[in-house]
């Protein structure tokens, strides 16, 4: 699972890089040079979805989605594992259910264009079905026993530092 992780890591990194530079244009044009950029809340809005559903792949390969883990304290190893697989299935029914509806959502989109930058819909949509693809190859993996990837904390690297 690391290389999922490792990919969505850097597509996610290099959007954001190119999000914020996209944003800092924007201000700098509105403010500094006095005329607007049409185009960059669209490519803002555009960009912000791939960030959101790529980087929800590297988050579950990294087991880092928030979860309520009450229960899982008061079970043996087997009811744990029993859990993981049922909580699993729910998750894929449900993502699977979100890939096709994007899908589907894509295709009716796909003639549509946006208002500045006239790009098919279906590229908006389509980071939808993708991410809950990918979310869902790594709870598959997860349940055949794929551990996260274990990324290292931020706190743990700083105190690490200061002793």
């Amino acid at each position: 699972m690391r290389w999922i992780d490792r990919t969505a890591s850097v597509i996610g990194g290099l959007s954001l890089v190119v999000l914020v530079t996209i944003v800092a244009s924007a201000v700098f044009a509105r403010y500094v040079m006095g005329q607007p950029l049409a185009w960059t809340e669209e490519a803002a809005g555009l960009l912000m979805v791939w960030i959101v559903m790529i980087s929800a792949i590297g988050t579950e390969a990294r087991g880092e989605h928030l979860t309520i883990d009450i229960i899982e304290g008061f079970l043996s190893p087997k009811g744990r594992r029993a859990l993981i697989v049922v909580v699993g299935l729910l998750s894929i029914g449900l993502l699977g259910v979100i890939a096709w509806y994007g899908w589907v959502l894509a295709e009716a989109s796909a003639m549509r264009r946006t208002n500045i930058l006239r790009i098919s819909w279906f590229w908006i949509y389509l980071p939808v079905t993708l991410g809950a693809l990918g979310v869902i190859v790594v709870t598959l993996l997860r349940m055949a026993g794929h551990r996260p990837v274990s990324a290292p904390s931020v706190l743990s690297a700083h105190v690490e530092a200061d002793a």
